[in-house]
């Protein structure tokens, strides 16, 4: 198996930016996901064993759910600190960005990381990075960035070095961001990785277990009435859609994370080929986020890029609107129309 992602001129540049960097940061994107808390404490951790004190800084919260991961209580949140994060940005002398190709993902966050005189390193998996960096770690074919940084810390150090405080949240990303290796995964490298991740002593089942069966009773019978009573299927078209509104969320007490992999859910019904999850932000008005799946080769990222401001992978993508829910179910409804004949096929 290649594990190599880089060169051999861009390991040494790297290794030398770690040496000489006396305060590194390694920053996840708004609403991080299991793959982008896994990079910032895999990562966080094989620094530590450099001698690096690095820190982990998030725009804001993460699910719950990933709260078990060693090193989560680490991380800083910008939307909690700003003036402690805006400060270490200021003297930050190398930056590693994390499972996110443009800065905008950062939102609150991106001023003060724009101004930053730090060095910068970017490790992600997604379309056309955009920041200015000394080195570009971007691999779309990649499951996950967690891969990705198991390939750098390969590359670095060797599986010998790598420790289950590093392991854990690696194999973590690349479970999530694949859901639990259904989608984004059919690479035979992703299990050459897995196997030797196994040798460090991670148990896979248990870490499967800490992320898909931990939720409250609010939570399962949440998901089941969005599911019984607010999807919206189109079987002519084979995909469907379903909405979460703010009085939803206060009547069943949502907590991050109680939602995660739902919009996986529909894919499950015989022929099914597209899922679209629209929830309404509980922060700000007239925002709809919008997460899409999946199967095959029909392509969630176009559908994304073109009606919902966003875009990411084939079968799984987000996006973000700004008006109601009411006007969002028309856009959805609209898109799965207009992608019609290539859901029909």
């Amino acid at each position: 198996m290649q594990i190599d992602i880089i060169t051999e001129k861009e390991i040494a540049e790297l290794r030398t930016l770690i040496s000489d960097a006396n305060k590194i940061i390694l920053v996840g994107h708004k609403s991080p996901d299991g793959d982008a808390i896994g990079a910032c404490l895999g990562l966080a951790e094989y620094l530590r064993q450099q001698g690096k004190s690095p820190s982990v800084f998030v725009p804001d919260a993460y699910p719950d759910f990933l709260k078990w991961l060693p090193g989560t209580e680490k991380i800083v949140r910008y939307d909690k600190h700003k003036v402690e994060i805006d400060a270490a940005f200021k003297n930050a002398d190398l930056i590693f960005f994390l499972d996110f190709n443009d800065a905008a993902r950062l939102e609150d966050m991106q001023e003060s990381i724009d101004a930053s005189s730090a060095k910068k390193v970017v490790v992600d998996h997604h379309l056309n990075p955009v920041i200015d960096s000394v080195i570009t770690i971007s691999h779309s074919e990649a499951c996950s960035t967690c891969e990705l940084v198991f390939r750098l810390i390969y590359q670095l150090s060797g599986i010998e070095n790598m420790t289950r405080k590093i392991a854990v949240p690696l194999y973590c990303g690349m479970m999530t961001d694949t859901g639990g290796f259904t989608y984004n995964s059919a690479r035979p490298e992703i299990y050459s990785i897995i196997g030797l991740l196994l040798t460090v002593g991670i148990d896979k089942d248990k870490i499967y277990r800490n992320v898909f069966n931990n939720y409250s009773p609010w939570a399962i019978k949440f998901r089941g009435y969005l599911m019984s009573q607010k999807l919206n299927i189109f079987e002519e078209y084979h995909a469907s859609y379903f909405t979460v509104s703010r009085d939803d969320m206060k009547k069943y007490h949502f907590i991050k994370g109680d939602l995660e992999g739902l919009v996986n859910e529909p894919l499950r019904i015989k022929g099914h080929k597209f899922s679209i999850s629209l929830r309404e932000d509980d922060r700000h008005d007239n925002t709809v986020l919008v997460s899409l799946r999946s199967v095959d080769d029909f392509p969630c990222n176009m559908v994304s890029e073109e009606f919902f401001n966003g875009g990411g992978h084939l079968n799984a993508s987000g996006g973000k609107l700004h008006c109601s829910l009411a006007e969002a179910e028309t856009i959805a409804r609209n898109a799965i129309i207009k992608f019609g004949d290539m859901l029909k096929a």
